[in-house]
């Protein structure tokens, strides 16, 4: 038996596969349902709130990428993170010139608007 880690859509499974004896090939088995478990996250995160300034979402929605690793300077107006909502890809900016201290959230994260994502230094 084999174990593996398998995303889908976001959600994290552990599954198990059994490996046939008889022919060489492996033979389907029916694996119990697997509950998911939390997503890795995506981008190296410093201690939340690391750094003064906050990059806050300007509206409710799924982080769909993240621009700007902990230790990246950013100019104001540069996209830190893009959030996802009603199909459309919002980038959250940088409020002023500064470097990322932290990134408080994950691909694939629902957040309200006005959360936190990220601060800077």
């Amino acid at each position: 038996m084999k174990n593996y880690t398998i995303t889908v859509n976001g959600n994290v499974y552990d599954v198990v596969v059994e490996e046939g004896a008889t022919s060489g090939a492996a033979a389907p088995v029916a694996a119990p349902k697997a509950a998911p478990k939390a997503a890795p996250k995506a981008a190296p995160k410093a201690s939340a709130g690391a750094g003064s300034i906050k990059v806050e979402a300007g509206a409710a929605g799924k982080v769909f990428k993240i621009e700007a690793g902990v230790g990246t300077a950013v100019k104001k107006g540069d996209a830190v993170v893009i959030i996802e909502a009603m199909k459309m890809e919002i980038p959250v900016v940088a409020p002023e010139d500064g470097t990322v201290a932290s990134i408080d959230c994950a691909v694939g994260d629902a957040v309200e608007a006005g959360a936190c994502l990220a601060t800077l230094n």
